[in-house]
Parts: structure tokens; C-alpha cells; sequence
């Protein structure tokens, strides 16, 4: 954003003087003098993009200092809603949300006039920072006439995105009532029934979205048609793309894939591939995720020409591929057994990241595993450990998983002790899978093992997986 530009004016008047004209020329010297010294001492103002832009404030930065930051710009010149709104959706579209939400505090602290849209982002934001709760008290803070459609749809959105059911149903209920319609509100709540195993609700909410004389979007279409999938009606999915060429409802390319998928899923592959080959004729896409699509649908028909093919377009357009872009891109050599290829795009990525990923090395690991290369597999695990890319729980599963298949239990101990450490209970239940834990017990119960089977007992009391089963299978042997 280009500076503001100040206008300059003397502050002394013109005097005309009957004096000599030595004297006239000098003062008038003087005074052009005062001026252009004044114009150099005034710095230009920096908008408040470009001061935050020299603060680099990440999503894992100190946000210490952006109150600090308003407050200076405020002095300097008159801060505009314009401006700080800007702000906060710039660090809302790169998730920087502990920023956004102190921008969102302090533009409502200031004596700069909201509306309705900067308290619906603020709902947005204490929910995704603070919690559902804080996005409540806010809520009810508000006076009647701020209580609007928009305010209610961001809460309300809340409630879909953690799958708060009955909260949900109640408050679109209240809308209802208070004539709060809208195609985005009904988008929520199709999308909440998906979320709940109701697909059968979908129909029954669009039909009432129509009589409501709302319009269905895109997005109306696509939940739609992935609601009629779930139901396995496959004659419906095709009469809702009927319907949308009928409306004038232009497929994007995720209808497409979307489509893809479900004929797939239907063990129609003809009518997949046919699909396929018009979501490829789509030109000028700069998504990402369009080619992510089209690698995970040939992947899904087994197509290694046509993976190839399509991650050669992606990197046409972004010569730099994302992280992501090459996990998708290794997970589908994985799956087709292009091995080969596997490790030199897994080196290619090594030799140009410069943020490790470990999601990236677990494939390769897991290649290495499935083909008994423990050689190569352990070569792989210190690599990425000497890179300093720490591994995850999914690593040492892998890890545990082959040595206990293998019957090499100090090191399977040794990986479910370190998944032991690092796992979460109520967040990674998973680990060990229930299959790993099957292999540990049978090892037991075959080699009679009770110092081992109650270091066991011991990992799994650590993460909360020792219930009655496993305690039944290892009570004899003194856990």
C-alpha cells in the first residue's frame, strides 16, 4: 500500500516589507530554507500493512506487540476500520488466528464503529482461539440490533464445525423463527447431517431451502449428491447433475472429482474414468488441490501414467511443488509400486525443502518395511533423525509394528515405549493399532514372557490401553 501523502503548509504569513530588497530576498531565503527543512524532517507515513509486514508475525510468533503496533498507528494518522479489517482477514487466510483475533479486540476496544460482519468474525475467532464457550459469552453480549443474521450464522457455523448437534438444532431452529434464511445457514446444517450419519436429512433440508425461495449454491449441489452416495442411490446423484444443468449450475472441478470418487467407491470405473477425463480437460487451474484430485483418482484406478502425468502439469505451474504435493505424490508410487520412482522424488523433495516433514519419510520407511529392508529402514530412521526431523507416532508404529511381526521384541519394546511417551491419550487412542496389540499378546502367551509381558502392562497403563481384555490376557503374568 503506497504511503499517504502529507501536504506541507508555511505557518508563517507573507509580510511585505519597504526595506531593501537585500533584506526582502533574505527573509524570503529564510523562509524557503525553514520549509524545506520541515519537509525533510517529516518522515512519511507507513500504512498499517507495512507495519505489520516488517513485524513477521507468523502463527507461532509473539503477538506481544501488535496492541503496540495499532496504538502507534493511531497516533500517527486516522485509523480506519478499512485498514485493521484488512489486517485481520490478511492473518485469517494464512491461519494466523492469535493475531487476527487481537486485531478483532482491539478494533472493538477502539472508538472506531464495527458492524454486524466484524462481530461475526470475532465469533469466528474466539471459537477457533478461546473456545465455543468465549464465542458464547460474546454472543450473548451483544445488544438486540447486533444480533443479526450474520452474528447468528458465524455461531451457528461454530456449532456445525464441532459437530455440536443438538446446540446446532436448536439455535437454526431459533433463526427460523426470527426469519434469519439463508443458503449458507442451510449449507451448515446439510453439512452437519452428512457429518451425523443422516444423509437422509439432506433432501428434506433442500426441499425446504427451495420452498424458502433461497437459491441452492454449488456447494447446496454437492452435499447433495454426497448425500444420495452415502445412501448408495446412484440413479439420484445422476438426476441431481440433471438438475443443476437444468438450474444453470455450472460443475467446478470438485464436482467433478467429487463425482470421480463415488463411481468409483460404486465399482462403476468406466463411468469414473469417463468423469476423470473431463476433469482433466479443465485448463488454467492454479489449485493445488485440483491436480492432489486427479493424482488420488488415477492412484485409485491404478494409473501410474496418468499420476505421472498429472504431477508433470503441477509442476508446470508450480515449479516448487508444496510438502503436500509430494506426500500425495509418494503415497500414490507407494500404492502402485513404483518403488523406484518413490525414492527419487522422495530425494528430489529432501535435496529442495526447507521444511521437513516427517509424514514424508514415514512413506518411504514404510516402503523400506513392507519389502523386509531393515537395513535401508534403519539407514532411513537415523537420517531423519540426524536431520532433526522428530518422529511421530505413526513412525514408531511402523516401527513397532515390523519388529513385533518379526518376533524382535526388545526393539518393538523399545518403539512402544518411545510411542508410549509421546502419545496423548484422549487424543491418540490409536496407538499401538489394536492388530499390534494382538502380536504382543501372542508373543506372550507363546513364549511365556513375564518380565517383558509387564514392562508391556506398563506402556500400556501410560496411555491409557490397558483395558480388560489385555489386563485378562496379562493378569497371570503379574501386571
Amino acid at each position: 500500500m503506497a504511503s499517504r501523502l502529507t501536504h506541507f503548509r508555511s505557518t508563517a504569513k507573507p509580510r511585505w516589507l519597504s526595506t531593501a530588497t537585500a533584506s526582502a530576498s533574505a527573509s524570503a531565503s529564510t523562509t524557503v530554507t525553514a520549509t524545506a527543512t520541515a519537509v525533510a524532517q517529516e518522515k512519511p507515513k507507513i500504512s498499517l500493512f507495512n507495519k505489520f509486514k516488517e513485524l513477521n508475525i507468523k502463527p507461532d510468533s509473539d503477538t506481544s506487540k501488535i496492541s503496540e503496533v495499532l496504538n502507534e498507528w493511531a497516533k500517527e494518522s486516522r485509523a480506519k476500520r478499512f485498514d485493521v479489517v484488512n489486517q485481520i482477514n490478511f492473518f485469517r487466510t494464512r491461519k494466523n488466528y492469535h493475531a487476527a483475533l487481537q486485531l478483532s479486540e482491539w478494533l472493538e476496544s477502539s472508538k472506531i464503529d464495527m458492524n454486524n460482519a466484524d462481530r461475526a468474525i470475532r465469533i469466528d475467532l474466539l471459537a477457533k482461539i478461546k473456545g465455543i464457550d468465549s464465542a458464547e459469552v460474546y454472543f450473548d453480549s451483544l445488544e438486540g440490533t447486533a444480533k443479526t443474521n450474520k452474528t447468528y450464522g458465524a455461531l451457528l457455523n461454530c456449532y456445525c464445525k464441532e459437530k455440536m448437534f443438538d446446540k446446532a438444532v436448536e439455535l437454526f431452529a431459533k433463526m427460523k423463527e426470527l426469519n434469519f434464511n439463508s443458503t449458507l445457514n442451510y449449507n451448515n446444517m446439510i453439512s452437519l447431517h452428512l457429518n451425523n450419519d443422516q444423509p437422509e436429512q439432506v433432501p428434506l433440508l433442500v426441499q425446504e431451502l427451495e420452498q424458502k425461495n433461497l437459491k441452492a449454491d454449488i456447494y447446496t449441489y454437492n452435499l447433495l449428491i454426497n448425500s444420495y452416495a452415502a445412501m448408495k442411490d446412484i440413479n439420484a446423484v445422476e438426476k441431481v447433475l440433471e438438475k443443476m444443468k437444468q438450474d444453470e449450475i455450472k460443475c467446478d472441478w470438485f464436482t467433478y472429482g467429487n463425482l470421480a470418487t463415488i463411481y468409483i467407491n460404486a465399482g462403476l470405473i468406466p463411468k469414473a474414468k469417463e468423469v476423470i477425463g473431463e476433469l482433466e480437460k479443465f485448463k488454467n487451474v492454479r489449485d493445488r488441490e485440483f491436480f492432489h484430485t486427479l493424482i488420488n483418482l488415477y492412484r485409485q484406478n491404478s494409473d501410474l501414467s496418468g499420476v505421472n502425468r498429472v504431477w508433470h502439469s503441477l509442476k508446470s505451474i508450480f515449479p516448487s511443488p508444496s510438502n503436500t504435493s509430494y506426500l500425495i505424490m509418494l503415497l500414490a508410487l507407494f500404492k502402485l509400486g513404483d518403488l523406484e520412482s518413490l525414492e527419487k522424488y522422495f530425494r528430489e523433495w529432501e535435496s529442495q525443502c526447507s521444511l521437513s516433514d516427517v509424514r514424508l519419510f514415514n512413506v518411504v520407511l514404510e516402503s523400506y518395511l513392507n519389502r523386509n529392508m531393515i537395513g535401508e529402514a534403519n539407514a532411513h530412521y537415523e537420517s531423519m533423525v540426524t536431520r532433526g526431523t522428530e518422529p511421530n507416532l505413526r513412525t514408531l508404529d511402523l516401527l513397532t509394528t515390523y519388529h513385533i511381526k518379526n518376533d524382535q521384541i526388545d526393539s518393538a519394546m523399545k518403539y512402544l515405549e518411545m510411542g508410549a511417551c509421546k502419545a496423548i491419550p484422549e487424543k491418540d487412542g490409536w496407538f499401538p493399532t489394536d492388530e499390534t496389540i494382538k502380536m504382543f499378546l501372542k508373543y506372550f502367551e507363546d513364549n511365556n514372557d513375564a518380565d517383558r509381558a509387564e514392562k508391556f502392562c506398563n506402556s500400556m497403563k501410560k496411555i491409557d490401553r490397558l483395558d480388560s481384555t489385555v489386563y485378562e490376557s496379562l493378569h497371570s503374568r503379574s501386571c
